[in-house]
């Protein structure tokens, strides 16, 4: 049964993206710098590979889809589908690389998604929706990519959400460290 997992990087003051987000800069100012980590070595070579073999569904927030649409092409992972949790919805959009996006509600976009996943996992992409699937419980696990990058502001990821996170397994150091948690 999949999972719905958070994957996010993060510097080390806490933002996942830096400050100014906006079309020409979708991470805000210094932002990119947190996903650096995906050229490193080994060891985050491994983690990139891990993540991108578990994805067969994403739940993606309407801010993020807005931004990315345009650097992505489509959908984050060519040929898998995307659900657009907003409140604005409207027809399904076959993005260039094979992927199509679905725009529901959260908790018909997590069932869906989930349902699309089969036996991989969803990963939630954007701040504000993590947040809501943390407050909503739905969310099952935080991929934890922290990155040696100080934002100094920017945006954090489950501003105003209060959850307990359990380690799993052992982290893995390259270039960043990554670890995984269980959302209790």
């Amino acid at each position: 049964m999949s999972k719905v997992v958070l994957d996010v990087s993060m510097s080390l003051d806490g933002f996942t993206a830096g400050p100014n987000v906006r079309a020409e800069e979708p991470m805000g100012d210094g932002g990119e710098r947190l996903h650096e980590w995906m050229a490193g070595g080994a060891p985050d070579a491994r983690v990139f590979e891990e993540v991108n073999a578990m994805v067969g569904a994403t739940v993606i927030g309407r801010r993020t889809f807005d931004l990315g649409l345009r650097p992505w092409g489509g959908t984050p992972w060519p040929g898998v589908p995307g659900f657009v949790v907003t409140h604005r919805t409207r027809e399904d959009l076959l993005g260039d690389n094979g992927g199509t996006f679905a725009f529901d509600g959260l908790e018909a976009a997590v069932r869906r998604a989930k349902d699309a996943a089969g036996d991989k996992d969803v990963l939630v992409m954007g701040a504000d929706v993590a947040g809501q699937l943390l407050a909503s419980g739905l969310l099952d696990e935080v991929y934890l990519h922290l990155a040696p990058v100080v934002l100094g502001q920017g945006t954090s990821v489950f501003a105003g959400h209060w959850g307990e996170l359990i380690p799993e397994g052992e982290a893995v150091a390259g270039v960043a460290t990554h670890r995984r948690y269980r959302v209790r």
